[in-house]
């Protein structure tokens, strides 16, 4: 059995803004609006109801997963969701996304959500299957208005 690197996960800080927005840019395969980017993170790093976590392998950063809990009507209830979740490439299939998924699963229970949810683009079936093995179930159908074609 060979030994894998020990992963460590914690919470983002502001320090790491380079690290989350080359994580996120790698998300979205796209060059990100810094700027943009900048102004959510600093905002979002200071609200109590998100959080951001990143994993390390030996002080690296491989990996990266946010949470995020509000209170719903419809459930009556404070409800988590993940809105964004990377791994580095050469990364993945150590369990990092594992432990990632385990230490914001303990975040949004602590805090009172009643579930957790996520949402994937259709073309991620890697990350169906992933999500699906850490216990999702495939049980709502996600709908986009995009305000860009709009005048």
């Amino acid at each position: 059995m060979t030994d894998q690197p020990q992963v460590t996960i914690r919470e983002v800080t502001i320090a790491d803004r380079d690290t989350a927005y080359r994580m996120i840019c790698g998300l979205e395969d796209l060059l990100l609006n810094r700027e943009g980017f900048d102004f959510v993170f600093d905002k979002n790093i200071e609200n109590p109801n998100i959080r951001y976590f990143l994993g390390e392998l030996s002080g690296k950063p491989v990996g990266m997963v946010s949470c995020h809990i509000q209170p719903l009507l419809h459930h009556a209830a404070l409800v988590s969701e993940i809105q964004e979740m990377y791994v580095e490439p050469e990364f993945r299939s150590l369990k990092i996304g594992k432990a990632l998924i385990a230490r914001v699963v303990d975040f949004a229970k602590s805090a009172g959500a009643i579930q957790m949810e996520v949402t994937s683009r259709n073309i991620r079936e890697h990350a169906h299957r992933f999500y699906q093995r850490e216990g999702f179930e495939k049980s709502h159908v996600k709908l986009v208005r995009y305000f860009r074609d709009e005048k």
